[in-house]
């Protein structure tokens, strides 16, 4: 199952780039998602499942968000280090960052290959 969810990644990833919904195109695309390389342990069907509940929380968050920055201004920033969560393929990192960055106040600005993510967030106040 995770097999499938890594492919239909893939896939999305392939349509981003492209914007190209043809025929031709969705052929191609579906070449090139079963031919890139796949690790040898897929993320487990639970971990693909609580990302994609990320990403749906994270919609309505990032429109609150935008409002929230229009309304009230955040004028300090904080750079701080998040710990990736343990076990996690290459796909389930891609969608940590996609819903970290998603938000208009967070962004990644570097996944390090020790498990940390370098993230730049604005904030209303000044933390001690």
């Amino acid at each position: 199952m995770t097999g499938y969810l890594n492919i239909l990644l893939r896939l999305a990833i392939w349509f981003l780039l492209t914007a190209d919904f043809g025929i031709a195109n969705t052929i191609i695309g579906v070449c090139v998602a079963l031919l890139l390389p796949r690790r040898a342990n897929p993320g487990a069907l639970k971990d693909w499942l609580h990302a994609i509940g990320e990403i749906i929380i994270a919609i309505p968050q990032a429109f609150i968000e935008a409002i929230e920055i229009m309304v009230r201004p955040h004028r300090y920033e904080a750079m701080t280090m998040e710990h990736v969560k343990p076990q996690r393929t290459p796909g389930l990192i891609f969608l940590d960052i996609f819903v970290i960055t998603f938000t208009p106040k967070t962004i990644v600005l570097k996944y390090h290959e020790e498990g940390l993510y370098e993230v730049h967030r604005i904030q209303r106040r000044k933390q001690s």
